[in-house]
């Protein structure tokens, strides 16, 4: 007599896609759009349609993880961003959480500044001053304000 099959944390009895996977397809949406990546040239530098980048930025479809370096890879960005910013009750939707199955508590984690949209954000508006000049002014106020922050705190 054959097991039952355990579900796979799809939730897929259920209708709709699992909330990781929705959060990990709307951190592919959010890195291409702050790169002006079209969902088109998205598809092309993996080897998709612009139909496949579209279910998974939806979470319709699961990124696998050889995908998910490709992705990490075209959108220069390490594999954990996608995983960033999760919120807690997202967190608890994993498949084996879903099971029923314990999980060891995790290691406290301090996410990349550089992955952030923030800092994503200041370098594109950063690069799009023309003048170098400015540029550098810019640079060298933002170190000064920082480092009084820095002294403020010793």
């Amino acid at each position: 007599m054959a097991r039952p099959r355990k579900s796979s944390g799809r939730m897929a009895s259920k209708g709709f896609p699992n909330p990781i996977d929705v959060h990990v397809g709307s951190r592919i949406r959010l890195r291409r759009t702050l790169l002006g990546m079209s969902q088109e040239r998205l598809a092309e530098a993996i080897g998709l349609t612009f139909q496949q980048v579209q279910k998974y930025e939806r979470g319709a479809n699961r990124v696998g993880s050889s995908r998910l370096y490709d992705l990490a890879r075209v959108l220069d960005v390490p594999v954990s961003y996608f995983f960033e910013d999760m919120a807690p009750g997202v967190q608890d939707k994993t498949p084996s959480k879903l099971m029923g199955l314990a999980h060891p508590p995790a290691p406290d984690y301090e996410p990349d500044p550089m992955a952030k949209r923030e800092t994503l954000e200041l370098v594109r508006a950063y690069y799009k001053i023309g003048d170098p000049a400015v540029r550098k002014r810019i640079f060298e106020l933002t170190k000064s304000i920082a480092k009084s922050y820095r002294d403020d705190e010793d």
